[in-house]
């Protein structure tokens, strides 16, 4: 009964001029959360209240589904074993995973089961909206700058913490000696740079390290239960409130609570949370009285706080309450010198906590990661590190694992397995290496193939994998015709200019090698 009423209320809400978003969960405040999300990011939704619901939703004739959002823990069929269900017969088909386990496991099997994407709960309305976005467009961001990896662990003190750039390291220094002192920080960055893991250093580093830590994310809690989460209500304070609630203020009694995006308050919380902070008291809502409590407040912002508070939008007393200790973490992009290490150590952290047989990434993909602007900063990379390392087969993280990230930055990349890789590993194997070391320019001007520029043989039998520069010096894409002299020239000195075996491996006969070469105006 339960089920038809859910898959009625689903066709109710469908448009078929567009397609809509399957919203798969079990409890119904979450669909409806959900949904009001994903209509205001613009797109038809249908509701499922379980697993089975939603296959038969998928399965309707009337139903046009472009991209489902799915919990993982359900009741007689889970997310889990609704998506293994459902990719055989739509395997192109976007599948968004909500769970509230945080647990690299979890993370695996939703990825290896063939989910989109993976979000903790509760996701910010942005974040869900974004990847949406992604999910719905034909264009797929590279990267992928939603939270996969927040179920991996956080470091703990600032001795963990990665990264020797001179920016970041001030920054860092500057919180290990607040850290010691009961002084509200606010850790300003832009989203991803790591200030949660510098609040957990804080916390870690304090008086209070015995303490419970507690998060709060308040760009993910709608307007009007801002105050009931912090400060807790009372049975019957409001419509649903049908038990006791103590806040986190009261959960973080003589520890930390760290207020996540604290930019995102509404300004009526603004006022009590500044109250509690000038008083150390807080009033439940529908309480006849004040609450003492003794909390270290470190907050953080993707904001600049100073701009909101001239726009009206942040409380400019809140403001300097808050930034008693003010520190600010560079973006990736400004330490680049840190991406190796970086890279090497979410690899070695999935390696040992998700028990993938990735542990390190190659000097190609190395090079290409180190390169790229990553405007989603250490998550970004973190979730690419940990997506690329699921999916991968081998021990080591090649070119041919980050194909997105390769395509944004205009790296052609043969996979392994190909006619033309694997004729470049039998030209390695044959000892063809010492020629690959010399990276000549066409005379076109395209760029030398990458590949090419310094590992020799053994990179070849290794990797299977070559690459082509896509782009030329001023960004634009190379015609076909350059990209095929560049793959000649290639050719030419992987095999050291012997024309019959040049031809033979690109599948040409040889007076048609010598008329491109011409063509090309490239020399043996």
């Amino acid at each position: 009964m339960g089920r038809e009423v859910e898959q009625g209320r689903a066709s109710n809400n469908v448009h078929r001029t567009a397609s809509s978003v399957l919203i798969v969960d079990d409890e119904p405040a979450q669909r409806t959360l959900l949904r009001m999300i994903v209509e205001r990011a613009g797109y038809d939704t249908v509701e499922a209240g379980c697993g089975r619901s939603g296959l038969e939703a998928l399965a309707s004739p009337d139903t046009n589904i472009g991209a489902v959002i799915l919990d993982h823990s359900m009741p007689d069929m889970s997310g889990l074993e609704m998506l293994q269900a459902l990719r055989p017969k739509c395997p192109e088909l976007p599948v968004i995973m909500l769970t509230g386990h945080s647990t690299v496991k979890v993370a695996i099997d939703a990825m290896r089961a063939g989910a989109t994407d993976f979000l903790i709960k509760p996701a910010k309305p942005d974040k869900i909206a974004a990847a949406l976005s992604s999910a719905m467009s034909s264009e797929k961001e590279a990267g992928e700058l939603r939270p996969i990896t927040e179920k991996l662990p956080v470091q703990a003190a600032f001795k963990d913490v990665v990264g020797t750039a001179t920016s970041f390291r001030a920054a860092l220094k500057i919180a290990a000696k607040a850290a010691k002192r009961n002084v509200p920080v606010l850790v300003g960055g832009e989203s991803g740079t790591g200030k949660e893991v510098v609040a957990n250093a804080i916390h870690a580093a304090s008086p209070r390290a015995d303490k419970p830590l507690v998060i709060v994310n308040c760009g993910a809690i709608p307007a009007n239960l801002v105050e009931s989460v912090l400060f807790g209500h009372e049975k019957g304070a409001f419509t649903g409130a049908t038990a006791k609630h103590e806040g986190r203020f009261v959960e973080a009694d003589g520890g930390t609570l760290f207020l996540d995006e604290v930019g995102e308050l509404p300004l009526d919380a603004q006022v009590k949370l500044l109250r509690a902070l000038q008083t150390g008291q807080i009033e439940p809502v529908g309480g006849k009285g004040h609450l003492t409590v003794d909390v270290r407040i470190v907050a953080a912002t993707n904001r600049d706080l100073a701009e909101e508070v001239i726009a009206g939008r942040f409380r400019e007393d809140l403001y300097y309450r808050l930034g008693v200790v003010p520190i600010t973490i560079p973006p990736l992009r400004e330490r680049r010198e840190d991406i190796p290490a970086l890279a090497r150590y979410f690899a070695a952290q999935l390696h040992e906590e998700g028990d993938i047989a990735c542990a390190d990434i190659d000097q190609e993909a190395m090079a290409l990661l180190s390169n790229y602007d990553w405007p989603g900063n250490v998550r970004q990379l973190q979730n690419a590190i940990f997506r690329a390392g699921v999916l991968c087969d081998g021990d080591c993280l090649g070119l041919k694992d980050f194909p997105e990230l390769a395509r944004q930055s205009g790296t052609f990349v043969i996979p392994r397995g190909s006619a033309a890789a694997a004729a470049g590993a039998s030209a390695a194997m044959a000892g063809g290496g010492e020629a690959d070391r010399h990276s000549a320019h066409p005379k076109n001007g395209v760029h030398p193939p990458a590949a090419a520029s310094g590992n020799g043989p053994d990179q070849h039998q290794a990797g299977g994998v070559h690459s082509h520069a896509a782009v030329d010096h001023d960004g634009h894409i190379l015609s076909l015709a350059d990209v095929e002299a560049a793959h000649i020239q290639y050719a030419l000195r992987h095999y050291r200019g012997k024309m019959s075996e040049v031809a033979r491996r690109l599948g040409i006969g040889r007076s048609t090698l010598y008329r491109k070469l011409g063509e090309h105006n490239l020399d043996e």
